[in-house]
């Protein structure tokens, strides 16, 4: 396949946290652009459809214990495509620069002399909470927020975890289902046992599932509702300041019949 520009170049593009919608019109120009996409396992796949015909689609995403590619291998794709190609576009979920490795990649492929640009996203650790009604910092419940990995890279719960349920702020942990029973373990030692919790799967798709407790309660409500990853815990007052919130869709699709 024979492209146009083969200038060696890498664009980390955001996808946003699933709702399709949530893209910006920066990050639609970048795919649109690409001579080879590879994305990640997060993504809503309705995205490369912006995708010029003449471009390589790859998958490379890692789910829990499956990986399409390893991330050295993912770097060396990058690296070879860029050179063989022109411009790659590497799409992630959320903001790559966000528990995302975005910077991780730019660094690797910068050692080689190629371009590279970010384009930021909208990240799942505010929105999917906003889609929920739930705000993260409001007047009199929370003045600062936490955002957090729950598992580190060496597989153990982040150690900011401790630190954070010190605090008064709203926290938002990432990746942590699998660390659910510790991290309610903490919560329990600073005598939070009342504090409410939002567990929030797929958010902003169509898919989403939520469940509401308390730290001495949410272990239960998710076994229960069956939530699992990928899904975005909050623990903070601001989960009982939820709004109520038309839907957007609903919204328009009544504006339509009008």
């Amino acid at each position: 396949m024979e492209f146009t520009n083969k200038i060696p170049k890498l664009t980390v593009v955001g996808a946003g946290p699933g709702d399709p919608d949530l893209i910006t019109l920066k990050a639609i120009k970048a795919i649109e652009s690409a001579n080879v996409i590879l994305y990640d396992a997060l993504i809503n796949e309705e995205l490369l459809s912006y995708a010029s015909k003449k471009a390589e689609i790859i998958f490379v995403g890692k789910r829990k214990g499956c990986y399409a590619y390893q991330q050295e291998q993912i770097n060396e794709l990058i690296l070879s495509r860029t050179k063989s190609h022109g411009h790659v576009v590497r799409l992630k979920g959320g903001d790559p620069f966000i528990f995302g490795r975005g910077a991780e990649e730019i660094d690797y492929v910068r050692q080689f002399d190629i371009e590279t640009y970010m384009v930021p996203g909208i990240s799942s650790s505010f929105a999917v909470p906003a889609y929920q009604g739930i705000p993260l910092t409001k007047r009199g419940a929370s003045e600062s927020f936490w955002v957090i990995t729950g598992t580190t890279k060496s597989h153990q719960l982040s150690n900011d975890i401790v630190l954070a349920a010190q605090s008064t702020a709203t926290i938002v942990i990432l990746m942590g289902m699998g660390k659910l029973n510790e991290i309610v373990e903490i919560f329990k030692s600073q005598n939070k046992h009342d504090m409410v919790v939002a567990v929030i799967q797929n958010g902003t798709t169509k898919n989403e599932k939520v469940g509401f407790g308390t730290i001495n309660t949410i272990e239960k409500v998710v076994e229960k509702q069956q939530l699992s990853s990928p899904a975005i815990i909050i623990i903070g007052d601001v989960v009982k300041e939820r709004v109520t919130l038309s839907s957007v869709l609903n919204e328009i699709n009544a504006l339509k019949t009008d």
